[in-house]
C-alpha cells in the first residue's frame, strides 16, 4: 500500500497545481519584498535630427529607482507572507487527500477481492442446492416450492457476484488512474494495510485541531485583514522613493549647440548624474478609499468563513468519531454472528457423520448442512463489509487526526483526538518538491466518507 501511496503522490495532478500555486504566491510574496531593492534599467540610441531640438540628445543612459519607505507596503508584503503560508498549507491538504483517496480505494480493493473469493463459495454452495433440492424432490421428500426458492438464492448471489465485479473493476480502474500504473499491473497484499487501534468508547467533546483546510482559510484571512490594513494606510501618509541616473549627450549629429552655444563651452562636461529622494503624501484620492473598504469587506468575510467551516469541521469529525465507534461494535456484532453460523455448520456436519453410522443420532441431511454452510460465508461476508466500512472511516479520522500518513507508514497510531490549537501558532509546513513524499504535517479539510459498498442479498436461511 506505501508503494501504491508513493506512486499517487508522484503522479497526482492535484498535487502538481498546489505546487504551481505554491510557486506563483511564493513569487508574489518576492515581489512586495523586493520593492525596497532598486530598479536598474538602461536605453541607447543614436540619430541625427534638424530644426529645433525638443531634448537633449542622449546616446546612452542608465537609471535606478526604488522604494525607500511607505506604511502601506509592510502590511502587503505581511499580506504575500500569508498567501504563501495559505498555498503551502493547501499543497499539504493535496498531499493528505491524495493519500486518503489511494489508502481507501487500496483498502476497499482488497476486500472486494477478498468478499469475491467468498461469493465464489457461495456460487458453488448455491449450485449444489439447487441440485439437492430437485434430487429430494424426485424423491418425494421436498416439496415443489423448494426449488424455485432455491433457484431464487442461486439467482441472488450470481446478481451479488456480478454487482462485486464492477466494484473490482472500478477501485483497480481508480488505483490504476491514482498511480500512473496499467489496470492489469494493479495487486493487492493484505499484509502491506496496517492495523488501527479500534474506539470501543466514546470520548468526552472537546475542540480539535485545525486540519490543513482549515488552517488554509485562516492564512488567507489574516492575508486579507493585511491587505485591508495596508489599504486604509495610503492616504495622508508619506511614501519615500529613491531614484538615480547617469547620462551620456552628444550634439555631434543634432542642432543642440547651435540653439544651446553655452552647452559647449569650454568645461562644460557631456556626462549628467543625477540622485535625490522624492517625497509623496496623498490628499485625496477617493477610488483608492473605495478599494480599501472593498478590502475591509473582503477580510470580514474570509473571517467570517474560517469561523463557519471550523464549526463544521469540528461538528463533522464528532459525527466521524462517534460512528466508529457503532462500527467498531457492529463489526464485533457480526464477528460473533458469523462464529456463530461457523459452529451450527460444524454441528449439522458431526449430525451427517453420525447419522451414517447410527440410526439413534439426530437426523440431518445434506440440504441442511448446505443451507448452514451458505449461512456461515453470508456472515462471513457481512463480516467483511463491516470491516471495510470500519476501516474507511478510521482512515477519514486518521485523515482528519494528522495521523494517516504515519499510519501508511506503518508507525502505530490511534484515532484519538489531537488537542485543539488556534491557527497560526507553530504551524508545520512541508516544502514542495517536483517528488512528493509523504508529508508528516495534519491533513487538510473535510473530505466525505466514501460511497457505500453494495451489499449483495441474503440468502434464504
Amino acid at each position: 500500500m506505501q508503494s501504491a501511496v508513493d506512486l499517487a503522490l508522484k503522479n497526482s495532478p492535484r498535487i502538481r497545481i498546489a505546487q504551481a500555486d505554491l510557486a506563483k504566491a511564493r513569487a508574489a510574496w518576492q515581489e512586495a519584498r523586493d520593492a525596497y531593492i532598486p530598479a536598474v534599467s538602461t536605453t541607447a540610441g543614436y540619430g541625427q535630427a534638424t530644426g529645433a531640438p525638443l531634448n537633449v540628445p542622449i546616446i546612452f543612459s542608465i537609471s535606478a529607482q526604488s522604494l525607500v519607505f511607505s506604511f502601506q507596503q509592510r502590511d502587503y508584503v505581511r499580506a504575500a507572507e500569508e498567501a504563501r503560508e495559505s498555498a503551502q498549507h493547501a499543497l499539504n491538504r493535496e498531499q493528505i487527500q491524495v493519500i486518503q483517496d489511494t489508502t481507501n480505494t487500496y483498502v476497499a480493493l482488497d476486500n472486494a477481492q477478498l468478499r469475491k473469493t467468498v461469493v465464489q463459495r457461495e456460487l458453488d454452495l448455491a449450485d449444489r442446492l439447487v441440485t439437492v433440492t430437485s434430487e429430494r424432490i424426485d424423491a418425494g421428500v421436498d416439496a415443489k416450492v423448494e426449488l424455485p426458492k432455491s433457484r431464487r438464492t442461486s439467482l441472488q448471489i450470481r446478481l451479488a457476484a456480478l454487482q462485486l465485479d464492477d466494484e473490482i473493476a472500478f477501485n483497480a480502474r481508480h488505483l490504476a488512474t491514482l498511480t500512473g500504473l496499467p489496470v492489469a499491473a494493479i495487486r493487492t497484499d493484505p499484509r502491506s494495510i496496517p492495523e488501527i487501534a479500534p474506539i470501543r468508547a466514546r470520548q468526552a467533546q472537546q475542540e480539535v485541531a485545525d486540519d490543513e483546510g482549515i488552517a488554509a482559510l485562516a492564512s488567507t484571512a489574516r492575508s486579507k485583514q493585511h491587505q485591508a490594513f495596508g489599504d486604509r494606510r495610503y492616504l495622508l501618509r508619506p511614501q519615500v522613493s529613491l531614484g538615480a541616473s547617469y547620462s551620456r549627450v552628444d550634439t555631434g549629429l543634432s542642432s543642440y549647440a547651435a540653439y544651446y552655444p553655452h552647452y559647449g563651452a569650454a568645461g562644460n562636461s557631456e556626462n549628467a548624474l543625477s540622485f535625490g529622494l522624492s517625497f509623496t503624501i496623498p490628499l485625496l484620492d477617493m477610488a483608492h478609499r473605495a478599494r480599501a473598504r472593498q478590502s475591509e469587506a473582503d477580510a470580514e468575510h474570509a473571517g467570517a468563513d474560517v469561523l463557519l467551516q471550523r464549526g463544521i469541521f469540528q461538528e463533522g469529525q464528532a459525527k466521524l468519531r462517534n460512528s466508529a465507534v457503532e462500527l467498531q461494535l457492529r463489526t464485533d456484532l457480526a464477528q460473533q454472528e458469523q462464529e456463530i453460523a461457523e459452529d451450527q455448520f460444524e454441528t449439522l456436519q458431526i449430525q451427517l457423520q453420525s447419522a451414517a453410522g447410527s440410526s439413534s443420532a439426530p437426523q440431518a441431511n445434506p440440504k441442511d448442512a448446505l443451507n448452514a454452510e451458505l449461512q456461515e460465508r453470508q456472515r462471513y461476508y457481512d463480516l467483511l463489509l463491516s470491516r471495510l466500512q470500519l476501516q474507511q472511516v478510521q482512515v477519514n479520522l486518521l485523515q482528519q487526526d494528522g495521523g494517516l500518513s504515519r499510519w501508511v507508514q506503518g508507525t502505530p497510531v490511534s484515532t484519538a483526538p489531537t488537542p485543539f490549537q488556534r491557527p497560526g501558532a507553530n504551524t508545520p509546513t512541508v516544502p514542495a518538491t517536483t517528488t512528493p513524499s509523504l508529508p508528516g504535517t495534519p491533513p487538510q479539510g473535510v473530505t466525505p466518507a466514501p460511497p457505500p459498498v453494495p451489499v449483495p442479498p441474503t440468502a434464504p436461511r
